[in-house]
């Protein structure tokens, strides 16, 4: 069956380039420039019959059950699948269109229709079983024992023991999740394009640096509103706008159309939405006997269950909450000594936390710009990671990208090829804000003649070049693009067998420590001594910016902490539900924040309706990893910092330990390899400047 159905699809391959067996373009990366959206649809039915017939040979083998026929086949099943869904998807986040969207819809429910009915297959499972039940006898390396379970439990989790009737609610279940999972995405990114503010009074840009207004006026002259300023709500506008427009009342008007975004009961609202994802969500964690949808996500993260979690989040609290507060009444303090402003409103809060930083230490994102030129800082993570981890990057404009916009490199250690690596980091209509790191090939090594490396991309949304200056970040920035080029080293240094357990294939609240640790590297000067050079004059940052840099790192970071907890404690509150019911999402998230609100709340506003993380995204009951993690990367960059922040021997462990191993083992296994010890929480406390 599996050989008549490779002769259709090589009957296909010269129409459908997504469903060529071996890609005719460099290094089989995918083949952009020959994709059109008609291809997609066909090439998702066509990869699930292949991917079902692969299945169906595994689960109706005469053979006895072993861990080569069943666990190490499986892990090969579905690469043109993968391929498909990989691109269509990330497609959809990074360069989306109308009928992108359409064909997202129309394939999602085959998708989870698929997936289910492999879950759900009674003779795949049982041979995972068996193999399951001789795990002690047959010898398996740690990394073979890592995937066999996590097979195991994916059946289990995922309901193959069920009686029908409730495999069929789930696959029902599974199918409306997805559904409006992408709804929910599309409705925020059609809010966020569709507000501009446009100005034609030059004093409505008082307070605003010239490279923010001079990329304002290039917005004005690509929506056709030549000899005007357009700000919109895209990151790289937005915040610049809020932090330093002295006009109140347009910051004002920016702040309401940015928060109450899908949430103003029209066709782009997303309240019933969240609804029904919440309940959706607990009713499938209760079908499979979870008592709430963070238990059942949870049982496979570090943190381990939702009482951890908050718990973890608690202890934060204690200590960010005081600091937070004394942070935003240092904040109203000097506002009113500056102006005489009685009470800050939130669309004033950035506006004077930016002038009281600037007072404090003498520096601002103003004077930095000029010294992070986007080429320089690029060029700045991939000498850092050559210094740490050996590795070189070669551009090649020969392998197909999916805008023009974005940069393919060519990744060697060693002189070998370790991987492909994509660059894309410009905002535009059809990407989604935000920043984030993915990936088009998973790095398997099954033998030498059987393997592939990992063919990895990051995604951001950062300041544009203007017609007189290139693209110059703001120093949050760059460490947006170091805490992604983190994640993509966790990809490309990928070193498994199995391709499920390639690279950031780990536990979610384990998935942050390679991003959030690189981020340190950016404050220092020995790092920043290698790119932050002014990109007229070519001078080098003068130290006494840097040392501004560090003394700045914990400027109201009693603020921030307990702003991302009200984050993390949401996203707990909606999962922790045991009857799934959200009556009113205002009314539910305005009780859930009371803990941590520093700042009057706003009529209209709401964070949830573009709470993308958790509602389209991957991070529901899992927001907390981020402040997880950060215990992790605080801990671990102290060893760092004691043995020199360059130094090879711990590099190389902190790869071989930790990047190379992806989920092979349980992450805390590497971690103490890595470390010699648990992590310690109170470095995150130590070096956010919370522990008195």
């Amino acid at each position: 069956m599996i050989n008549n159905f490779r002769l259709k699809l090589k009957e296909q391959k010269y129409m459908n380039p997504l469903l060529a067996e071996q890609l005719n373009t460099p290094f089989s990366t995918i083949p952009f420039d020959q994709i059109k959206n008609e291809h997609f649809l066909p090439a998702v039915k066509e990869g699930i019959a292949l991917a079902k017939a692969e299945y169906k040979a595994i689960s109706t083998s005469t053979e006895a059950p072993t861990f080569e026929n069943t666990i190490l086949a499986m892990d090969k099943s579905g690469v043109i699948l993968d391929r498909v869904t990989s691109t269509l998807f990330n497609l959809n986040s990074a360069e989306t269109n109308d009928e992108i969207q359409k064909i997202c819809k129309d394939a999602s429910p085959l998708l989870s229709e698929f997936r289910t009915d492999i879950l759900f297959d009674k003779g795949l499972f049982n041979k995972v079983k068996a193999v399951y039940e001789q795990r002690s006898s047959l010898n398996l390396s740690a990394e073979q024992l890592t995937l066999l379970e996590k097979n195991y439990r994916s059946y289990k989790r995922n309901g193959a023991e069920l009686p029908e009737e409730k495999q069929a609610r789930i696959k029902e279940i599974s199918k409306r999740l997805s559904e409006l999972s992408l709804t929910f995405g599309e409705h925020v990114l059609a809010e966020t394009n569709k507000f501009e503010l446009v100005l034609e009074n030059e004093a409505d840009l008082d307070g605003i640096p010239e490279s923010i207004r001079e990329m304002a006026s290039m917005t004005a002259q690509q929506k056709g509103k030549e000899g005007k300023w357009v700000f919109t709500l895209d990151y790289p506008s937005y915040v610049p706008f809020m932090t330093y427009a002295s006009n109140k009342a347009l910051r004002e008007e920016m702040f309401k159309a940015f928060s109450s975004r899908a949430f103003k009961g029209d066709e782009l609202d997303n309240k019933d939405i969240i609804k029904e994802l919440v309940s959706l969500r607990n009713e499938h964690a209760q079908i499979l006997g979870y008592e709430t949808y963070a238990h059942y996500v949870l049982e496979e993260r570090m943190a381990g269950s939702p009482d951890k979690v908050f718990e973890f989040l608690g202890e934060l609290r204690d200590y960010g909450l005081p600091a937070g507060k004394e942070d935003v009444k240092q904040v109203t303090d000097f506002a009113k000594q500056l102006d005489g402003t009685e009470s800050l409103a939130r669309w004033d809060y950035a506006f004077y936390q930016e002038k009281l930083k600037k007072e404090k230490f003498a520096i601002d994102d103003d004077l930095l710009r000029p010294y992070f030129k986007l080429e320089n800082v690029v060029e700045g993570v991939f000498t850092v990671s050559e210094k740490l981890f050996g590795l070189s990057f070669k551009e090649n404009k020969d392998i197909p990208v999916y805008h023009e916009e974005v940069t393919a490199y060519e990744v060697y250690e060693n002189g070998k090829l370790k991987a492909i690596f994509y660059a894309d980091f410009f905002p535009r209509e059809g990407k989604r804000g935000g920043a984030w790191m993915t990936s088009y090939q998973s790095q398997y090594n099954y033998s030498e003649e059987e393997n592939g490396v990992p063919h990895v991309s990051i995604v951001c949304n950062f300041t544009k070049p203007t017609t007189t200056k290139p693209s110059l970040l703001t120093f949050n920035e760059v460490t947006t693009l170091f805490h992604e080029f983190g994640h993509a080293l966790h990809g490309m240094l990928a070193n498994t067998v199995y391709k499920s357990l390639s690279g950031t294939s780990v536990y979610w609240d384990f998935v942050e420590l390679p991003s959030q640790i690189f981020e340190n590297w950016a404050y220092e000067k020995e790092c920043l001594d290698l790119f932050a050079k002014h990109y007229e004059t070519g001078e080098l940052i003068p130290e006494d910016y840097v040392q501004k840099i560090k003394d700045s790192m914990t400027f109201q970071e009693g603020y921030q902490t307990a702003r991302q907890l009200s984050f993390g404690l949401l996203d707990m509150d909606y999962h922790s539900l045991k009857d799934g019911v959200v009556e009113d999402v205002a009314v539910f998230e305005q009780g859930s924040m009371n803990s941590t609100l520093l700042l009057p709340s706003v009529d209209g506003s709401n964070m949830s309706c573009a709470f993308s993380h958790i509602f389209q995204g991957g991070y529901a009951s899992g927001y907390y990893s981020y402040k997880w993690a950060e215990v992790l990367d605080a801990d671990a960059f102290e060893l760092f910092k004691q043995n020199g922040i360059f130094d090879k021997a711990t590099a190389e462990s902190f790869k071989e330990n930790i990047l190379s191993k992806g989920g092979s083992e349980h992450p805390m296994t590497l971690y103490k390899r890595f470390r010699g010890a648990e992590p310690d929480p109170k470095a995150l406390l130590r070096r956010a400047g919370l522990l008195k």
